[in-house]
């Protein structure tokens, strides 16, 4: 009896939307869902009870997997329409859910209800939390009538759900004792792929040049500023200014962004120029300069004003393999000091452990 689900196709589905769903987390957006099921999603994340909200991944998933299942069945033994729904959480939703590092239950599949029940009204009658599992039905109910783009978009906007709630958690971030160049390598690659709003690039640059002084015992002064922080209003003619006591020796600008000719000549009229800086730097992890930008640079060097361009992940592999072990270990600690605060997102640390166990391995 009941419908058995692939495995593998709901592993894949959720992995996906998941990722759809960290990427609206990021750029503040929210897939338009009907504004009546606002409250119940409000009522079923404001809820202690985790079991509901996370059966309820399980239902989306069925929907979307097979659109003849009944979602208010799920125990094969209730109808040739039911589905496992203890299956899909154990094989699928929990250790995915557990392996994101979002908060969630340990306990066995809708522990707060007795067996074999439905997802129906009359299920509601004596439980503890009885708001949340009508919240939950409200949604079950939205879901199966819904059509094939809507439960997607439904399965979305349920899991950004999941990633506001690991956001209000505490990350803890997994620390090494030291890690070989090659795990770097792997490291800061994976690092510079992960779409953080230039954050990591940011981090990452800044943790290379603590490195390089500490290392060598530079008279460096290493200041940077907020990623949001724009160069005019704070004054800085860069992302990162390094200083020897009263002197600046160069100012860093970090980007992502492309690198042109109008680039360059906005850069020197706007803060090189203004500042008489003569050692300028942009250390890049998306497209380097182009011709026309290499040329301008050649030219404004004949003034007196040296621009130089780095690719931010071969510059921090090839300094970091050149510094010895005792230096990489600088640069992982200064890069955990700066990573590990509060305006960090839960989605870059968890992003950070799994990156650690996977070059750990």
């Amino acid at each position: 009896m009941g419908h058995s689900l692939d495995t593998a196709a709901a592993k894949a589905l959720l992995a996906a939307a998941f990722a759809e769903a960290e990427d609206d987390v990021r750029t503040g957006v929210r897939v338009p869902i009907s504004p009546a099921l606002d409250d119940a999603f409000a009522c079923l994340f404001g809820s202690t009870t985790q079991a509901f909200r996370e059966a309820l991944v399980g239902c989306t998933l069925a929907r979307a997997l097979d659109p003849e299942i009944d979602i208010r069945c799920p125990y094969v033994n209730q109808s040739e329409r039911a589905f496992s729904g203890r299956s899909l959480d154990e094989r699928v939703v929990n250790p995915f859910l557990q392996e994101r590092e979002v908060p969630c239950s340990k306990g066995p599949y809708l522990s707060v209800l007795r067996r074999n029940v439905r997802f129906e009204a009359e299920t509601a009658r004596g439980l503890r939390d009885r708001d949340a599992f009508e919240a939950m039905l409200a949604l079950i109910a939205y879901l199966g009538a819904a059509e094939p783009d809507a439960v997607h978009g439904f399965l979305r906007r349920l899991l950004l759900e999941f990633i506001t709630l690991r956001e209000a958690a505490s990350i803890p971030l997994m620390r090494v004792r030291r890690l070989n160049g090659d795990q770097l390598e792997a490291l800061i690659a994976g690092l510079l792929a992960t779409p953080s709003g230039g954050l990591l690039p940011m981090l990452l640059t800044v943790a290379g040049f603590h490195a390089i002084r500490q290392t060598y015992g530079l008279p460096w002064d290493v200041q940077y500023q907020g990623i949001n922080v724009a160069d005019a209003a704070s004054g800085a003619g860069g992302d990162i200014t390094i200083r020897a006591g009263s002197k600046v020796v160069f100012v860093v600008e970090v980007t992502e962004r492309p690198i042109d000719r109008a680039r360059i000549l906005s850069t020197f009229n706007r803060k090189i120029a203004l500042q008489s800086l003569t050692d300028y730097l942009f250390v890049y992890s998306g497209p380097g300069p182009d011709e026309e930008a290499l040329a301008t640079a050649r030219q404004l060097f004949a003034q007196g004003h040296e621009i130089s361009f780095l690719d931010a992940q071969v510059w921090l592999i090839t300094t970091l393999k050149t510094l010895g072990s005792e230096g990489r270990t600088v640069f992982v600690d200064a890069f955990l000091d700066l990573f590990d605060r509060r305006e960090v997102s839960a989605t870059l640390k968890t992003r950070w452990n799994a990156l650690i166990r996977s070059v750990s391995t």
